[in-house]
């Protein structure tokens, strides 16, 4: 059973570039895999998944309006600056309260407020974080991701928010940028555009925040993981619209791209540590849950009534 479970590593990437295989399913099949399998790991995920990720969205880019990509960067920069100096401060109030380790309290904040596990990856060694902060960490963020692909469309339609909507909230609300772009797949093709512009100009704040920390770290030696994909992203933004006849290249480009972050999501959810999951404290777990339905419940009334 063990051995034809193996084979589903090389399967299912196949299936994803079919029509009928979506973002979730791709993400549910990766989780199935690393409940049921108990053999070596067959394909090493950890820096292919990082790298498909990126590439795949920079192939995105390459169909993105430059037009459209300019005003919803400006329209989210506001909500993207409260909402990460909001989340980093309940979170901090709230790992106090639950009693949560300070280390762990840091990184699950960043997780949520910017991008999730690239954040944790960021900011863990200007925290000098030992190993089972950084993987406690990562497991809430993990579980937390892979709910919130699912859901956010859910409750987005029983809402009823238009896409544009739905796609700053998605940005927002989402920590990983793999599950933004899973959910705003699913919810339209506009959503997804809105949902990763709005994201990466969030995570962009991986920069200054890595440096506030390391301001009150000053005395450890930090180093700094610079996003540098999203410069990428951009240039692939001017070359699919002020390169001429590039149209039907860049339908190409973004159908990778989408296939790639699917790819990129099975990978994830097969790559989550169960045994992390089962040791990692109720109370971590409920920091990760109050801080991101406080989130999702602020940003919404935000994007709603006020944006």
């Amino acid at each position: 059973m063990q051995k034809y479970l193996g084979k589903l590593y090389y399967i299912i990437p196949i299936c994803c570039l079919f029509p009928f295989f979506s973002a979730p399913l791709a993400l549910f099949c990766g989780i199935l895999l690393a409940v049921f399998y108990k053999g070596e790991e067959v394909v090493k995920t950890g820096k292919l998944t990082k790298y498909l990720l990126q590439a795949s969205i920079v192939c995105m880019g390459f169909s993105m309006s430059v037009h459209d990509v300019v005003q919803t960067g400006k329209s989210g920069f506001m909500i993207t600056i409260v909402s990460v100096a909001v989340t980093m401060f309940c979170g901090i109030a709230l790992g106090k309260i639950l009693k949560v380790q300070k280390n762990t309290t840091t990184l699950i904040s960043g997780g949520t407020a910017i991008c999730g596990g690239s954040a944790i990856a960021a900011i863990a060694p200007v925290l000098d974080a030992k190993n089972n902060e950084i993987s406690f960490s990562l497991a809430v963020i993990f579980v937390l991701n892979a709910v919130g692909l699912f859901i956010f469309p859910i409750f987005g339609h029983l809402l009823q928010m238009d896409q544009t909507h739905f796609g700053y909230w998605a940005a927002i609300a989402i920590h990983d940028t793999s599950s933004v772009v899973g959910a705003c797949s699913a919810y339209g093709e506009e959503a997804l555009q809105v949902g990763t512009t709005v994201k990466l100009t969030r995570t962009l704040w991986i920069i200054p925040l890595a440096l506030l920390i390391a301001l009150f770290n000053k005395n450890k030696t930090t180093k700094i993981n610079i996003p540098w994909f999203i410069f990428l992203f951009v240039i692939a933004i001017i070359i699919g619209n002020y390169i001429p006849d590039m149209e039907e290249t860049n339908k190409h480009l973004s159908w990778l791209g989408k296939k790639g972050m699917m790819i990129s999501l099975f990978f994830i959810g097969a790559s989550i540590n169960i045994k992390e999951v089962r040791k990692t404290g109720i109370n971590t777990f409920f920091l990760g849950i109050i801080l991101w339905a406080i989130i999702a419940i602020l940003s919404y009334f935000w994007i709603i009534y006020v944006f």
